[in-house]
């Protein structure tokens, strides 16, 4: 494995690390405690130690499976998690007060088993949330208390404006690291966030590295995904076949014979030099492992 310092708080991050979304179901499958210790253990035999999350994967169940893992080697981990969202009735509701993320603070805190978050994310709100000073001077004051060590902005992958406004202003509200969308086929960051980041020192944690597994290469033109799994809902079948044909052509003209596409999409991201790390998600510990196995491509 290899590690990098996340931007200006000084953590040695690994260059791979592990995006756990898919705990909360929405991947089309239930996950369980078990499954869940093996993907870590996975985790922690390739020398990964950063671990993605969020408050609205499950409501806390991302947390609680993540929590039950590594409570026994917890300084060994940096855990990243989010505030801003709860899920309900299948969408989620928008928590933004000062108030309402001191409680999810405190709900995060208790199901990850632990008494500090190294990275606690302002998660794709829109600026008019995200000019919030009391929100800002709360946390602050958390960090003050050690329940935080340091703060972070997930940026909304829809608004390249929200992008550019909240990375910019990342510095003056406290945060050490941005995390963006950016992969092969979703490059807006290149513009949007990544020469902003470069100027302040910021940390980049960059999510769907992997395009939600369509840069596995393991889908063809004609594939369907279960109702239940989020790339059915976000996709219709004139785009998905589009866009399956699309990663045909790059793993045909761009991906050397003897690579893997995972391996090389991770790499592909982690050549940028802005980049800190890579969170793809997995849903068996093999792919922890190929996944890891990236970081040998990036130098």
């Amino acid at each position: 494995m290899k590690y990098r310092k996340l931007g200006k708080t000084g953590l040695s991050v690994s260059v791979i690390g592990m995006g756990t979304f898919q705990f909360g179901g929405s991947w089309g499958k239930e996950f369980t405690q078990a499954d869940v210790d093996e993907i870590i253990d996975a985790g922690r035999e390739s020398g990964i130690n950063l671990i993605d999350t969020a408050e609205c994967y499950g409501d806390h169940l991302a947390e609680k499976f993540i929590g039950n893992s590594i409570k026994t080697d917890r300084t060994g981990w940096i855990v990243a998690t989010k505030f801003g969202h709860r899920p309900t009735s299948g969408r989620r509701l928008e928590l933004w007060s000062a108030d309402e993320v001191r409680i999810q603070l405190e709900d995060s805190l208790k199901a990850l088993q632990t008494d500090y978050v190294d990275l606690y994310q302002f998660h794709t709100g829109p600026n008019k949330v995200f000019d919030n000073d009391a929100l800002w001077t709360m946390l602050d004051k958390q960090v003050q208390a050690g329940k935080i060590r340091f703060l972070g902005i997930s940026v909304s992958t829809g608004s390249r404006d929200d992008q550019r406004y909240q990375t910019d202003r990342a510095t003056e509200v406290g945060a050490s690291a941005i995390q963006v969308r950016y992969n092969r086929l979703v490059r807006d960051a290149e513009e949007t966030v990544l020469p902003s980041c470069k100027k302040q020192g910021l940390g980049v944690l960059v999510r769907v590295p992997l395009e939600s597994g369509f840069l596995t290469g393991k889908y063809q033109p004609g594939a369907t995904f279960a109702p239940s799994d989020l790339r059915s809902r976000r996709f219709d079948t004139e785009e998905l076949n589009q866009l399956l044909a699309e990663v045909s052509q790059i793993r045909e003209k761009e991906v050397p014979p003897d690579v893997s596409m995972p391996a090389w999409a991770l790499a592909w991201c982690l050549k940028h030099p802005d980049v800190t790390c890579v969170i793809p998600g997995s849903k068996r510990p093999e792919n922890v492992r190929e996944n890891a196995a990236a970081a040998d491509l990036t130098y």
